[in-house]
């Protein structure tokens, strides 16, 4: 066994068939030496001598130098899994004792339980050996509570069979293996792959394939002309960590584009709340007329989370609306090949049931961050200048909700909006099960520092890491990012936490009338200018509003410019060009007018000079 490569094994066995032995060997042999991590699951009873005294047998013959870990209540299980270290060795004696645990919970609550073992005996990052009674080969208790028992015991055994490498049956001191078939190979059985709940951090992410739906062909241009920042590191060697310094928009072109929306030949009050994207454009892109984005990339987060903070969606639907966007159809393809945009449909992790467990490990994290860098670094250099952000992932929605209302101290109940079906029914229940999930979250954070390293892991998961590490790129970069839905909104005040200068680059043309957004949105000084209120999925009320965003662009850079409109105009009265750029207008002291005035206004202040 010592050669075999194996991940969790479960031993079977009857009372007093040497299952507790032979797994102790199992254990021993696997940490070559080293230090065993024993989770003893049974309750102590100084009432009952002869099973006090069996518990005192099991700690005698334990190795010094192994450590025990006592149970206090059924989820430490989880938790011991799921925070087990690759190179650790668990031995967890037994799951009969849990069971015991897991009798006075409803039906429901015991279900919840037992597949959150399934997953987390998955996903272990270390070697875990499981002991359990086998209570399938003995009569039918003659008590409803023995019955109850068994019933729970080959119920967990299942699961974690289906989730172990290796399934040993112990009879008399006799081992039988039933999996795999016939016992473990002597030159060692292939490792198990790695589970999609946590990746292992030492694989590399793959890239996703960039589609371009069907559309008019792009007539603005090619690749981008303008110098981006590029930090003088890599994304493989990058060190992501709070306090970065990342470029910041051109104030002064933003003011400058502020002045001349002012100062146009228009007629009524001009562009109204779209002066906004306008001026957000002028200094993103360091010039006081900005042009349309010549190249959109809408990158499509897709990554399940588990357990009851998914209340109300069927997984089948993420896969279905991902599976669309890879074709470039459903809502976000028909979309984006209206508006010429590119999809990006980046894959992640499923994250674990935050209700019990983390979502992913701070390995996990780390890789995720660097691969969202990695993304938007390789959109800017294929010439991308507007990202956009959404989201499809099957209770991500709830997950974003949790961690804004972990940084904004919010009420998380006003955060979760209803589900709503497509007849109008509102479905209540979902809504208790997504609350009470995410609740159950946020408790579990009462002693720990607030970072966002720390959220991404124990609340977040691999999605919203790379989420995060888009932002953090496209910052680094230059290039703006098109916010739409809470998910986007959750990872920009994660990146935010990281490195200020991010919300600055971001453009949030709606929030949908959803709760968690609004309040995400105030907390980052994003103001939506658009209340559309569609409900086709995150990412499509951006790509929806695109086009009448770009309009205006277009529009202002046109009207009334002698440099842009090449008819020769005279410059609007009280405006002078500076070093190619429009400045703002002066009175007579010098002191540039920053309010946006109307025409009359800014004619006056001229002819203050």
């Amino acid at each position: 066994m010592a050669q075999d490569l194996w991940t969790a094994a479960l031993v079977l066995g009857g009372i007093r068939s040497g299952k507790s032995d032979f797994a102790e060997g199992l254990a021993t042999e696997a940490a070559a030496g080293g230090v065993v991590r024993y989770v003893a699951t049974a309750q102590t009873d100084p009432a009952d001598e002869v099973w006090q005294q069996r518990i005192e047998a099991h700690r005698a013959r334990r190795p010094a130098g192994w450590t025990t870990e006592e149970l206090e209540d059924p989820t430490d299980l989880l938790v011991a899994l799921r925070t087990a270290e690759a190179g650790e060795v668990l031995l967890v004696d037994d799951l009969g004792g849990w069971a015991t645990r897991l009798l006075p919970l409803t039906a429901e609550e015991r279900r919840e339980r037992i597949d959150a073992l399934g997953r987390s005996v998955a996903a272990c990052a270390g070697q875990v050996v499981l002991v359990s009674p086998e209570v399938g080969l003995s009569l039918v208790p003659a008590t409803e509570s023995g019955a109850d028992f068994a019933d729970l015991v080959g119920e967990i055994n299942q699961i974690v069979a289906d989730a172990a490498d290796r399934v040993a049956l112990i009879i008399a001191g006799q081992t039988s293996w039933l999996k795999p078939a016939g016992g473990p190979s002597a030159d060692g059985a292939p490792a198990r792959p790695v589970s999609t709940s946590q990746p292992a951090q030492a694989v590399e992410m793959d890239v996703p394939e960039v589609i371009t739906p069907v559309a008019e062909p792009d007539t603005a241009g090619g690749a981008l002309t303008e110098p981006t920042m590029a930090l003088p590191m890599i994304a493989t060697g990058l060190v992501i960590q709070a306090n970065m310094e990342l470029p910041l928009p051109d104030e002064e072109a933003e003011r400058d584009a502020k002045a001349r929306l002012g100062a146009l030949d228009l007629p009524g009050s001009g562009f109204g709340k779209l002066a906004k994207p306008i001026r957000f454009a002028a200094a993103t892109q360091r010039a006081a007329t900005p042009h349309p984005w010549r190249s959109v990339r809408m990158m499509l987060l897709y990554a399940d989370h588990e357990g009851n903070i998914a209340a109300g969606v069927d997984v089948g639907d993420s896969a279905h609306w991902a599976a669309q966007a890879r074709a470039g159809a459903g809502p976000i393809g028909l979309l984006a090949a209206r508006t010429g945009a590119t999809i990006q449909v980046v894959d992640a992790a499923t994250a674990g049931d935050i209700e019990w467990v983390d979502a992913a490990t701070p390995e996990a994290v780390e890789a995720g961050l660097r691969h969202g860098w990695r993304l938007a670094e390789e959109a800017v250099d294929a010439g991308v200048d507007l990202i956009a952000l959404g989201s499809c992932g099957a209770g991500a929605d709830t997950v974003a909700a949790t961690l804004i209302s972990a940084m904004t101290s919010a009420e998380l109940a006003a955060l979760l909006g209803r589900r709503v079906s497509a007849d109008g029914s509102v479905d209540d229940n979902s809504w208790m099960l997504r609350c009470a999930a995410a609740r159950d979250a946020l408790n579990r954070l009462r002693e720990d520092t607030v970072s966002p390293k720390m959220l991404l892991a124990r609340i977040g998961g691999v999605d919203f890491a790379i989420a995060v590490g888009i932002l953090l790129g496209a910052t680094a970069r230059r290039t703006p990012v098109l916010m739409d839905g809470p998910v986007a909104i959750a990872s920009a005040l994660l990146a935010r936490d990281l490195a200020g200068q991010v919300r600055h680059w971001c453009l949030l043309p709606d929030a949908g009338g959803d709760p968690a957004t609004l309040q995400g949105a105030d907390v980052l000084g994003l103001e939506p200018f658009l209340d559309l209120r569609l409900g086709l999925g995150e990412g499509a009320s951006a790509l929806a509003a695109l086009p009448l965003i770009q309009s205006a662009i277009s529009l202002a850079q046109a009207a009334d410019g002698p440099e842009h409109a090449g008819e020769g105009l005279t410059e609007p009265p009280g405006v002078q060009s500076v070093t190619g750029r429009v400045a703002a207008p002066e009175t007579a002291d010098g002191v540039p007018v920053e309010e946006t005035e109307e025409k009359a206004d800014l004619d006056a202040a001229d002819g203050l000079e």
